[in-house]
């Protein structure tokens, strides 16, 4: 006969056992990765360069999910109220950081909520215009939007997202007026710029590296501290516009409350991940540097970010553009 107390222990022990095999077990089944953006965007790539090789390493399928609009606050919204057990992640970027300045209030807590697995990767942006516009250089560009203020148009992938973000901080450091277009679309820019229906965007090269290589778009600056080399020479913003730089962080969360070994699990691989040659060379293709930081110190990396990027966004607010 086993005794009350006897009892009581082989439950716990059965628990405890039963609880680390289905810890061992991640995962178990499919995991989403939701993208704020639509099909083809940085955000995106960068998401299906990192659910492949996370599903061939981990044995299961990592599916990336597009759930665009409301400046990456839907996407956002699903992930902070899924259940935090690993199998819903958010791929984050900069815009992240932007929403607590750009919104009087949001249906998460941006810190709160979420538990940083790791930033992967930054990118500058690129200071594209159609050809139509017949500058070729950043200076010819500034000097011609200051001969006619409001007449050139610039895209974005929405109010407060890094493209926006990108420029409109240059437009204030430039001093000139240009015109903020958002899309829900982030594919629509590329053919509206092309189309001379705007005639600039401020974008991460994964977006419009391959139409300025061809020669169908052109690059007048990068917004990164160093000049482009590869696969093309590009100037530096801040060579002049001194002290301009912008860089946007890619990165995946998960719900707040998510298993400690489940985050640590997904750090780790996403960090290999990161050092393999393979992507290394993708990321460079893509004009992308690769920069990991990982669980708490992602975290902090955010807090300050959010800290930085609240008052541009509440400008850019006001202003409308």
């Amino acid at each position: 006969m086993i005794r009350p107390l006897h009892r009581l222990a082989l439950l716990t022990a059965l628990v405890l056992a039963q609880a680390s095999h289905a810890e061992e077990k991640y995962p178990s089944r499919p995991v989403q990765i939701i993208a704020p953006v639509s099909a083809g965007s940085a955000v995106d790539i960068i998401s299906r360069i990192y659910a492949e090789r996370l599903s061939r390493r981990l044995g299961q399928q990592f599916l990336v999910v597009n759930r665009q609009g409301a400046g990456g606050t839907i996407a956002a919204a699903q992930v902070a109220k899924a259940p935090a057990d690993g199998y819903m992640l958010f791929m984050a970027n900069s815009q992240h950081s932007v929403n607590p300045g750009l919104y009087d209030s949001l249906p998460y807590d941006s810190l709160r909520d979420f538990a940083g697995v790791a930033l992967v990767g930054e990118s500058p942006s690129l200071v594209v215009v159609a050809p139509q516009l017949g500058v070729k250089t950043l200076a010819e560009f500034i000097a011609l939007a200051r001969q006619k203020p409001g007449s050139i148009n610039y895209g974005s992938a929405g109010l407060g997202s890094a493209t926006h973000m990108a420029g409109a901080w240059f437009a204030q450091r430039a001093g000139i007026d240009i015109v903020h277009v958002p899309y829900k679309v982030s594919s629509d820019i590329t053919a509206d710029l092309m189309g001379g229906r705007i005639q600039a965007n401020f974008v991460p090269p994964a977006f419009q590296l391959a139409q300025v290589t061809e020669g169908k778009l052109v690059a007048l600056a990068t917004t990164a501290a160093e000049p482009m080399k590869t696969p093309i020479e590009i100037p530096t913003v801040s060579a002049t516009i001194p002290g301009y730089e912008y860089v946007t962080w890619y990165g995946f969360l998960a719900p707040a409350r998510t298993p400690s070994a489940v985050l640590e699990l997904l750090a780790r691989e996403l960090r290999e991940i990161a050092a393999e040659p393979e992507v290394r060379e993708r990321y460079r293709t893509l004009g992308l540097t690769g920069r990991v930081r990982t669980l708490r110190e992602f975290d902090d990396y955010i807090r300050a970010d959010i800290e930085r990027l609240a008052p541009i966004a509440r400008q850019a607010a006001s202003r409308g553009n």
